[in-house]
């Protein structure tokens, strides 16, 4: 009979314990990937996982005790078919490897990202009924092609979201021409020019 290798599964944990089970798995000995997402939050990095609840793992069952991952903390079980583990090809994790990869180099400045936005550029709303009437970039939303813009209206400012294809950045030069003026300095003091 051949000697089993190690061959990956992927493991089920409770809400926001991956990294716990990670931590505890690679203390026995065993080889785990936790596909993470890195993202920048206010000017710092964030990680969280790509797979929500879920992370690999790289064992021989047969050679390691079932307590192992029974006993761990946060992990509800590995994934299976009926009672028997599924095995993933390492292609698979190879693959999962170099597309979270190019998702983190790209999600580096997600501002800068696919929008070419960076919070507080003045925009120009180009499509749409609020067309031609300027902006302030806040940043993007979710789904990947929208954006949130702050809009000032009736010295009222309202955040709303809009197609990233239907703004335009306005140069420093057009956007201090439409800018009108001061002519008080607050509760009707005026301001001598």
């Amino acid at each position: 009979m051949t000697e089993q290798l190690e061959q990956w599964y992927a493991l089920h944990t409770k809400p926001k314990a991956e990294y716990k089970v990670a931590h505890t798995l690679t203390k026995t000995g065993l080889e785990v990937f936790l596909p993470e997402l890195h993202t920048n939050q206010n000017n710092k990095i964030e990680s969280t996982p790509f797979f929500p609840c879920y992370l690999f793992m790289a064992a021989n069952l047969n050679k390691v005790s079932a307590s192992v991952w029974q006993w761990t903390p946060g992990l509800r079980y590995i994934v299976a078919s009926g009672s028997q583990p599924i095995a993933l090809p390492s292609d698979v994790i190879r693959l999962i490897r170099v597309k979270v990869q190019e998702l983190n180099t790209r999600n580096a400045n997600p501002f800068t990202g696919e929008t070419g936005f960076t919070p507080g550029d003045s925009v120009r709303i180009i499509n749409g009924p609020l067309k031609d009437m300027v902006a302030v970039f806040d940043g993007p939303s979710k789904p990947s092609r929208r954006v949130h813009v702050l809009l000032k209206m009736l010295d009222y400012q309202r955040r709303i979201q809009l197609d990233a294809a239907d703004i335009e950045k306005i140069s420093e030069s057009t956007q201090h021409t439409n800018r009108r003026r001061r002519r008080t300095r607050g509760r009707g003091r005026p301001i001598a020019h």
